[in-house]
């Protein structure tokens, strides 16, 4: 018996929702805040999208391989079964399966097989602006998804077209022009979607040799052109000076304050690289005996490691751009920005790893350590004026527009190309820390900005529950299952439950069809073992009694048909 779900929707994303609907044409930009549930927003619009057109396909972009599990584990609590491991090698999409959730870097290689498999589906391209990474990843989403019946475009920040448009997504004046958006300071307005982060920057003394074999030596005050003020920055980044530790050190002891009222809360060091990050892992494993996770793109298993520490208390996790973007770590409370990456996107992208809220959790201030560079400068002051001025807003009952936008792009953003090669005669001398510049904005210390009551996370200092916010309920019935599919799954009840099957093992449909795979796998070598027959052979007996193509094209049911028919040729062998 198929259950219908109930979620409820925060007001942006019902209104969003009905705009969606409202719009008859097929591209669709939302662009919401990190942490606001861009997510939800999307799913239950796909969900919605199959009720009325049943048959269809969903097809989810995403910027990594991590969020590509994340998409589709999000996706089976909306009775939606996305599968993340798909490739053009596969086949044909097994037909229990609504879609499947891919990466630009895949779409790339894959899009005339995507192009078949969107051809009137229900697209979601997930911080879209990551179409423009690689010149010939707009050329093959076009490729791909022009076929596509719905696109639904999400991004966490506006954004620009420096060098080309992205497909489908329609630009004013070069800024992408989006269809619904909804921002930081409207957020934290709205109370109980996302926390006031606060922003120590740091300023030092940083002494290194330059690309030019000069010695140069300045603070973060003092003017510098680009060439020079990345060189700065990569100096005080380095550990072979004492900015970084002494930064480190005062993240820690932040970090184990907030754990007395927070236990499992965490901290999130964004390093350079993969040496960089292993050497700050070695650091903090010496000066403070405890010895972060350690997640860079090239580990195969660093998508594991990342769900490991979302799921455990353990401290601190450093990373190498992998939990800057989409990675939904809600107990992350301190952040250290300690990587030479200086564009507006990716600040902002990286500061909403620490935004999104916990329930139940008093005072969620958050706090993004920032060296006292003047590009970082700059976004957080965008940022903690938005905050300040959404939560005097709340405080004082009086009304406000959140700012939607950063200011204009600056010339100091971020390295150009060759500026690595530029650093080849680099080298560090020294860097110490001045301490604490203040905290970002007008008027305001960071010290004093902590102390004021008027940023408490409620004007009453009251913890705010989301159950409690002005809220949209929406039932969703489990959408259809493409045609000729005979898949059992069923949706939990009141709140979204997850998504179980008729034996109520808990497991969503994809991990039960990888453990009938492996155990399909498993008796085939018993029959090899057993009859003597090579194992194509034995596969293709199997697949023609259970009416199976292949395996990675099976349903749930052909799969246990096959098991079933095994193990009676096992008995009888």
């Amino acid at each position: 018996m198929l259950r219908p779900t109930r979620i409820r929707l925060r007001p942006w994303q019902s209104e969003a929702l009905d705009r969606l609907y409202m719009k008859e044409s097929v591209d669709f930009l939302a662009v919401a805040t990190p942490g606001a549930g861009k997510t939800t927003f999307a799913l239950a619009a796909a969900v919605q999208d199959l009720i009325e057109n049943p048959g269809r396909r969903v097809i989810v972009v995403a910027p990594t391989q991590h969020l590509k599990l994340q998409w589709s584990n999000a996706a089976s609590r909306f009775g939606l079964h996305l599968e993340p491991e798909w490739s053009a090698r596969d086949g044909e999409l097994p037909s229990d399966m609504h879609g499947v959730v891919t990466t630009y870097q895949q779409v790339s290689t894959s899009s005339r097989a995507l192009a078949t498999l969107s051809r009137g589906a229900f697209v979601i391209l997930d911080e879209i602006h990551h179409a423009a990474d690689d010149r010939s990843w707009g050329t093959a989403i076009l490729e791909a998804f022009d076929g596509a019946a719905k696109r639904l475009s999400l991004s966490g920040t506006p954004f620009r077209s420096d060098t080309s448009a992205i497909p489908f997504v329609e630009y004013h004046m070069e800024q992408a022009h989006a269809d619904y958006e909804y921002g930081y300071g409207e957020a934290l307005a709205d109370g109980g979607v996302v926390r006031p982060v606060y922003f120590p920057r740091i300023n030092g003394f940083m002494e290194w040799v330059s690309a030019a074999g000069d010695v140069v030596a300045a603070t973060f005050d003092d003017e510098l052109p680009r060439e020079l003020a990345n060189q700065r920055l990569r100096t005080a980044l380095s550990l072979e000076g004492e900015w970084l530790p002494t930064v480190l050190d005062q993240s820690h002891e932040r970090l184990v304050d907030i754990r007395r009222n927070q236990p499992d809360a965490g901290g999130l060091i964004i390093a350079i690289d993969q040496e960089h990050a292993t050497q700050i892992a070695d650091l903090m494993e010496r000066r403070h005996r405890t010895r972060p996770v350690v997640a860079v793109s090239d580990d195969p298993g660093a998508s594991a490691k990342i769900a490991g520490f979302a799921a455990s208390d353990s401290p601190w996790i450093v990373a190498v751009r992998m939990v800057s973007e989409g990675v939904d770590i809600p107990r992350l409370r301190i952040a250290v920005f300690a990587t030479t990456t200086t564009t507006e996107l990716f600040f902002r992208q990286a500061v909403g790893r620490v935004v999104r809220w916990t329930r139940g959790v008093r005072n969620q201030k958050a706090y993004f350590f920032v060296p006292d560079d003047v590009r970082l400068r700059h976004f957080a002051a965008t940022l903690s004026e938005q905050r300040r001025h959404s939560l005097r807003k709340r405080s004082e009952d009086a009304a406000g527009e959140g700012v939607l936008q950063g200011p204009p792009e600056d010339p100091l953003d971020s390295m150009e190309d060759g500026d690595e090669e530029q650093m080849s005669l680099f080298s560090v001398i020294g860097s110490v820390s001045l301490g604490e510049s203040g905290e970002s904005g007008p008027g305001s210390s960071f010290a004093g900005a902590e102390a004021d009551g008027v940023f408490a996370d409620d004007p009453d200092g009251e913890m705010r529950d989301p159950r409690d916010e002005p809220g949209v309920d929406l039932v969703l019935l489990p959408p259809p299952l493409p045609s000729g599919a005979r898949g059992r799954a069923t949706v939990g009840g009141a709140g979204g439950g997850g998504v179980t099957d008729v034996n109520s093992d808990g497991l969503t449909l994809r991990e039960r069809k990888i453990r009938l795979r492996d155990a399909n796998a498993d008796m085939a070598a018993e029959l090899v073992r057993a009859t003597g027959w090579s194992h194509p052979q034995v596969n293709a007996e199997l697949n023609r009694l259970s009416g199976v193509k292949r395996i990675s094209e099976a349903t749930l049911d052909q799969l246990e048909t096959r098991l079933k028919a095994a193990r009676k040729w096992l008995r009888s062998a």
